[in-house]
């Protein structure tokens, strides 16, 4: 009887064995349809670039823009997001990037307008960290097309996010070393959204700290976001490292932010991204006396 038993126990998981191998072949099969996608984006450069303008919240000029390379919809990649989550995670990364780069630097460069090239703006291109330090990586790469291009790379600024994490700092930090001796300069991205913002700032020590969009959605009106962002801007003012608000959608953040001191800001309030690096433009008169103890707390649930 019990080896009856053990039959019929084989023979009534075989319809969940089936379920789990077919489940497992429509995976494989998304992802080779992805990779085939990422292939054929990268081969034939079909990606859409679009330009962010930065500004100075003061004085209200452009100071640069944020280069956006964005994949054509699809099933595979319904959302940017998506695109770049797979991306990260195949061995084709580091090709990725290297492409993205040239292709974010030679657009910026086609498409500035003439009058424009000697305003000296700079232009912030987002790059994954492992990318940087890549045995692969061929050094002078980047300076020898800049140099084609007429750019310096002093108006260059390496985005970092810090969803993707750095492991080694100590040795990352040697890795941007040997970029700022060139020229380049960095900023990490989405700070105030995970727990490593603070040993991130620490130890990479970016010229530009750009907070996340979480962090100034309703800002005027939310106290707990207000004394995160003054922990920062004080901590950015002692160390020396300029503060770029993202995310600014309306007057009333951009106002906030101008009163409590932070000193540029990108956002659909200033300029949303289109096909050229145009000039943003402030919706309000810029605070010229903008500056710390010149605001307190407006929460409205207080």
């Amino acid at each position: 009887m019990s080896k009856e038993r053990a039959l019929s126990h084989k023979i009534k998981s075989i319809p969940r064995y089936l379920q789990h191998l077919n489940v497992r072949l429509k995976e494989e099969l998304q992802e080779l349809g992805q990779l085939s996608a990422l292939l054929d984006i990268m081969n034939n450069e079909r990606l859409d670039t679009y330009f962010q303008p930065i500004l100075q919240l003061r004085t209200g000029h452009t100071v640069g823009h944020e280069v956006l390379n964005r994949p054509p919809s699809s099933t595979y990649f319904p959302t940017t997001e998506h695109f770049y989550e797979f991306a990260g995670r195949t061995d084709q990364m580091f090709r990725f990037e290297q492409n993205c780069r040239r292709m974010s630097l030679l657009r910026y460069m086609e498409r500035l307008p003439l009058e424009d090239r000697a305003r000296g703006t700079l232009v912030f291109i987002n790059v994954h960290p492992g990318v940087l330090n890549d045995t692969r990586h061929k050094s002078g790469e980047t300076l020898a097309l800049l140099q084609s291009l007429g750019l310096s790379p002093e108006r260059v600024v390496f985005e970092l996010t810090e969803r993707q994490a750095v492991q080694d700092y100590i040795g990352f930090e040697k890795v941007l070393s040997h970029y700022r001796e060139q020229g380049f300069r960095i900023a990490v991205d989405d700070a105030g959204s995970g727990y490593n913002s603070l040993k991130t700032l620490v130890y990479l020590k970016p010229e530009f700290i750009k907070l996340d969009k979480s962090l100034i959605r309703g800002i005027h009106g939310c106290r707990e976001q207000q004394e995160l962002l003054e922990l920062i801007r004080e901590y950015a003012a002692r160390s020396a490292t300029k503060v770029i608000a993202e995310g600014i959608e309306t007057a009333e953040e951009l106002v906030y932010l101008q009163r409590a001191g932070i000193e540029f800001g990108q956002g659909y309030a200033l300029g949303r991204p289109g096909q050229l690096p145009v000039q943003g433009s402030c919706p309000v008169e810029p605070i010229k006396a903008a500056g710390r103890g010149v605001y307190g707390y407006v929460s409205s649930n207080r």
